[in-house]
């Protein structure tokens, strides 16, 4: 990947200043070691009239698969070739807008501790970037660009100029140029634009990205006319992220047009009310009822089945007590959001060692789920048709067979006092069924019976006189393991 910044220059302000701004010296060619490669800042040519400073990229593709973020553009991401060969090292992207918050991290920020004067000071740049992946060609390119005061050059790069009949490529060469503009506020475009026009990010997007861009987005983007595309695009299209970063840039927009400050514009609730204790979630207690009965048993081997996206997981993995944590489900694009929560690609070594995540079916024995101390199905019963518990049943408790067992499930009863939930309908969509206490009691005894378990029952959240609790949780633990094989 390659870029490069030019500016021109007088006797009494000489192009040179450039290298102040960046604080990286003309006379010398430098590396800097990323995440993703190794960034090298080089000045082609560097004399008072002109000075151009390029960067130049050399990813190495082998640490991107390794770090398991190897996936290629526009294909299937598990798709071998395409983590080795694709446009990476070739293609401006957020990997290049990384290196560049990385490299040129002060001039970003406008601070310049040799020449204090230089950031704020306008000054003519010319900006090229050789090839540019470019999702929605060069009309968006300028629709980009242009609000921002640059004059924009995007040239579409053919497919093959020997072959001219194929058409073009979606990658573009481009040129900025504007006669007044700051280093920090080039920088600051690019940083946010490069990935926006790629479409896609190389790396999990996680809420501080929020933050990131509107620190680089400060002073232009809340009026940006393409705003919308810009947020949705920078944040991978993550809607609650997208919702959170718009509605905090309608506020600059606001505080902006009535010459004030955004605290003063958000204060329509007292900063005291900010305290107030909220209920605590029903997932939280849920999660909460299940640590505390699993630490009661002893259990530090376990099994999250059905984990889903890896909420229970998560916070079992916050407690040394566990030393080994699996999570188990047929849904693969779970296990994939899972992995990203636990940040499986970041987590130190020793961490990584107590959490494995497996795809499989409790429709089925298993011999990967034997010998643990402990099993969790927590709101997992409800999501199968009644015909094919039996199955489960047979998997966990009669062929896995782990000391405890923890089952907890919806208790319909607590229904009526859901505001919001019609008469007569389950809580999900892809519930099942929904029992009520003496029905799920039932089962739960005739389970223990037949597999040489005990069992008891604890209430999850309030527990209302009348109705119960809105979550029923059945511990089973196991009592006559020889006698019950044998049976």
């Amino acid at each position: 990947m390659f870029l490069t910044l030019t500016t021109t220059g007088t006797p009494e302000r000489p192009a040179t200043d450039l290298g102040f701004l960046l604080h990286k010296h003309p006379e010398k060619a430098q590396a800097f070691s990323t995440s993703y490669g190794t960034a090298h800042v080089l000045y082609p040519e560097a004399d008072a009239e002109r000075c151009t400073a390029a960067l130049l990229l050399e990813v190495d593709a082998v640490a991107l698969v390794r770090r398991g973020k190897g996936k290629g553009r526009g294909g299937a991401p598990d798709a071998a070739l395409a983590q080795y060969v694709n446009d990476r090292p070739y293609a401006a992207s957020s990997l290049l807008a990384v290196a560049l918050s990385g490299v040129f991290s002060s001039a970003m920020r406008g601070v310049c501790q040799a020449r204090p004067e230089l950031p704020a000071t306008p000054r003519p740049l010319r900006i090229e970037v050789p090839a540019l992946p470019a999702r929605g060609g060069p009309a968006l390119v300028r629709a980009l660009f242009e609000p921002l005061g640059w004059t924009v050059t995007a040239e579409p790069v053919p497919l093959d100029t020997e072959f001219p009949a194929w058409g073009d490529s979606r990658y573009v060469r481009l040129e900025l140029e504007s006669a007044d503009r700051t280093v920090a506020e080039a920088l600051r475009h690019l940083y946010v634009l490069l990935p926006v026009l790629d479409d896609a990010k190389h790396y999990w997007v996680s809420p501080d990205e929020v933050d990131k861009l509107l620190r680089a987005g400060e002073g232009w983007l809340a009026g940006h006319p393409e705003q919308k595309l810009i947020t949705s695009r920078y944040l991978s299209r993550r809607w609650s992220l997208t919702r959170q970063a718009t509605e905090r840039l309608e506020l600059v927009r606001l505080a902006e047009t009535d010459d004030s400050e955004v605290e003063e514009i958000d204060n329509a609730v007292e900063a005291e009310t900010e305290t107030e204790e909220r209920p605590t979630p029903l997932a939280v207690r849920r999660r909460e009822a299940i640590t505390a009965a699993l630490k009661a048993s002893g259990a530090a081997r376990v099994l999250d089945l059905g984990c889903g996206q890896g909420q229970l997981v998560q916070a079992l993995l916050k407690d040394p007590a566990f030393t080994e944590i699996v999570g188990l489900d047929v849904s693969m694009r779970a296990l994939t959001i899972a992995s990203r929560r636990l940040k499986l690609d970041r987590m130190g070594e020793r961490q990584a060692a107590r959490v494995q995540l497996l795809q499989g079916s409790l429709a089925y024995t298993d011999r990967r789920l034997k010998g643990y101390d402990a099993a969790v199905l927590s709101e997992v019963i409800e999501h199968l048709d009644l015909p094919r518990l039996p199955a489960l049943e047979y998997a966990v408790f009669g062929s896995a067979r782990p000391r405890t067992v923890l089952v907890t499930t919806p208790n319909v009863e607590y229904n009526v006092r859901w505001e919001s939930l019609p008469a007569g309908h389950v809580r999900h969509g892809d519930h099942r069924f929904e029992w009520t206490r003496a029905q799920f009691r039932a089962w739960a005894e005739a389970v223990a019976a037949r597999h040489g378990y005990d069992v008891g029952f604890e209430p999850v959240g309030p527990d209302d006189p009348e109705v119960g609790s809105p979550t029923q949780m059945a511990v089973f633990t196991l009592t006559t393991p020889k006698e019950a094989k044998a049976a």
